[in-house]
């Protein structure tokens, strides 16, 4: 099966195409998940012309299989857990605790790296436009959402280039609005529906959202 996309760049500027109708509206942020989802949502806020900023999320991997979301926290103390993953594989209490307290720290480091001095994202009334290069289980995604939802924002959309059927039902139900590209039967990883696919590194994200706000 051949990509459907030739990096985050193209995949951006093609969700942007789905949402025009957000664009130059002065209710309206694009919020990314970094690292990957800050250059797809770099290029829906450029082709938009509305403000872009982060929500700091980090996946609560299995241990021995990292890529595997057992849950997943955000800034502010949001937590989601995957339970079906957990008990399936008999994942104790304190391998949750071993894990999560090494994603905190991750999670703290990057708060001061990409935030800085800038203040912490308010999105009482906005519209939210909330932006990954994939969705795989959706805890990540799903974090993001309840961390954003004590705020009252007035409509949350979740948009990504790809994900798969589970997430985008659990995605539809929590959010007000889903925009998905691509939703193949069968997942097994998001780089491979990219033909590019590179690591985001934390330089590129901080270069991103000095450009994103016009810095």
């Amino acid at each position: 099966m051949a990509p459907q996309f030739r990096d985050r760049t193209e995949a951006g500027q093609l969700l942007a195409k789905k949402l025009g109708h957000y664009a130059n509206r002065s209710d309206v942020v694009v919020v990314a998940l970094p690292r990957g989802g800050v250059p797809v949502a770099y290029e829906i806020a450029q082709v938009l012309h509305v403000g872009l900023d982060i929500c700091l999320v980090r996946k609560l991997g299995v241990p021995d299989h990292p890529e595997l979301a057992m849950g997943a926290i955000a800034s502010g103390g949001a937590r989601v857990m995957n339970t079906d993953i957990v008990e399936l594989l008999h994942i104790s209490d304190q391998d949750v605790l071993q894990v999560t307290t090494a994603e905190q720290a991750e999670l703290e480091r990057r708060e001061r790296l990409y935030r800085g001095d800038r203040p912490v994202l308010s999105v009482r009334d906005q519209t939210v436009i909330l932006v990954d290069d994939g969705i795989a289980t959706g805890a990540t995604m799903r974090v993001a959402i309840a961390a954003l939802q004590p705020q009252k924002p007035r409509w949350i959309v979740v948009a990504t280039p790809i994900a798969s059927p589970s997430s985008s039902e659990q995605l539809k139900i929590q959010a007000d609005e889903m925009v998905c590209l691509a939703m193949p039967a069968l997942l097994r990883s998001i780089g491979q529906h990219y033909r590019n696919f590179p690591q985001t590194s934390d330089q590129e994200v901080c270069q991103l959202l000095h450009h994103g706000n016009g810095v």
